[in-house]
C-alpha cells in the first residue's frame, strides 16, 4: 500500500514503560517527534520517557489529535480499553493515524481492535526479546495491510522489524505460541513444587529429580527471577495465549494453568 505517513511523522507511545520507552527511542531517528500522554502516569513512567527523550503531551486526546502513528504497548488485559480510549479521542478526525498494537494479545483481540479503528489502519505487532537499545537482540514482528510502512520506520533501529503478512492476528499468534515455551512451560516447576509441598513430599521429590540431574530449586529460582514483579502482567499474557489456542481447537488448559500460577506468584501465594 502507499505510505499513509509523511516523511517525519509524529509518533505517539501509549505508554512508555521499559519496552515503550525503547520503542519510542528507536523511532526518533525517523519521526518528527515522539510524544506520550502524561495524564495519570507514574513518576517512574515520566522518568523513563524523559531518559528516552520523549515529549510529554497532556493526555490521550491530545496525543491522538497530533499523532500520525500511535503505538500501544501496555499490559495485555488493558489493550482493548486503550484502543477504545484512542477511538473516542479520534472521533471526527478526518485523517486518522496508523495504530500499532504491540501488546501480547490473542489474534481475536487485535481483530476486534481492527474493527474498532479500521482494519486497514491497524498493525498487529509482537515484540520478542527485551527492550532494545542496541541491534541484534529483539525482533518486532508485524502483520496487517500497513505492516511494511511501520517496518520501514524501524529500519536501522535496535529493533529488527519483520513482516509476516497482511493478516491482522498473525503477529499476535506467533507471540502467543512463542510465549508458551518461554512463559507457560517454566510454570510446571511451580505447580509440581506446590503439589509436593501440599503432600509433604517436597524433599523426596527434590532428591528424585536430582538423581535425574534436575535441580528443582534452581528451576524455581529462575522462574521467580524472570517473572518477579511482572507475574501479574504475564498472567494476562497467558490468558490471551489460552484464547489463541482455544480459537483453533488446540487444548488451552496448560496456558490457563500458567496464568493461575503467575496470579498466585503476584499475590505472594507461590
Amino acid at each position: 500500500m502507499d505510505s499513509p505517513l509523511q516523511d517525519r511523522p509524529v509518533v505517539g507511545i501509549l505508554h512508555p514503560g521499559a519496552m515503550g520507552a525503547a520503542l519510542g527511542s528507536a523511532l526518533k531517528a525517523r519521526a518528527g517527534t515522539v510524544i506520550w500522554a502524561a495524564a495519570g502516569r507514574s513518576h517512574a513512567t515520566a522518568k523513563r520517557a524523559e531518559l528516552a527523550d520523549l515529549v510529554a503531551v497532556p493526555d490521550v486526546a491530545e496525543l491522538a489529535r497530533r499523532a500520525h502513528l500511535i503505538v500501544s504497548i501496555c499490559p495485555p488485559h488493558a489493550a482493548g480499553a486503550v484502543a477504545e480510549e484512542v477511538a473516542a479521542a479520534l472521533d471526527g478526525r478526518p485523517d486518522p493515524p496508523l495504530y500499532v498494537d504491540a501488546n501480547a494479545i490473542a489474534p481475536a483481540t487485535v481483530q476486534r481492535i481492527g474493527a474498532l479503528l479500521g482494519e486497514e489502519r491497524v498493525v498487529d505487532g509482537a515484540v520478542i526479546g527485551r527492550p532494545a537499545w542496541e541491534p541484534g537482540r529483539t525482533v518486532l514482528w508485524l502483520s496487517g495491510e500497513a505492516a511494511p510502512v511501520v517496518a520501514d520506520l524501524f529500519a536501522g533501529s535496535p529493533f529488527t522489524a519483520r513482516v509476516l503478512g497482511p493478516g491482522l492476528g498473525q503477529a499476535s499468534a506467533l507471540k502467543a505460541c512463542y510465549a508458551l515455551q518461554t512463559k507457560a512451560l517454566p510454570t510446571v516447576w511451580a505447580a509440581l513444587a506446590a503439589a509436593a509441598d501440599a503432600y509433604g513430599v517436597r524433599d523426596a521429590l527434590g532428591d528424585q529429580l536430582a538423581s535425574d540431574g534436575v535441580d528443582l530449586t534452581a528451576h524455581l529460582d529462575a522462574l521467580h527471577a524472570r517473572a518477579g514483579a511482572k507475574a501479574w502482567r504475564w498472567a494476562g499474557e497467558m490468558d490471551e495465549a489460552a484464547a489463541t489456542l482455544a480459537a483453533v481447537g488446540v487444548p488451552d488448559g496448560f496456558s490457563r494453568a500458567a496464568a493461575e500460577v503467575y496470579r498466585r506468584m503476584a499475590d505472594g501465594a507461590s
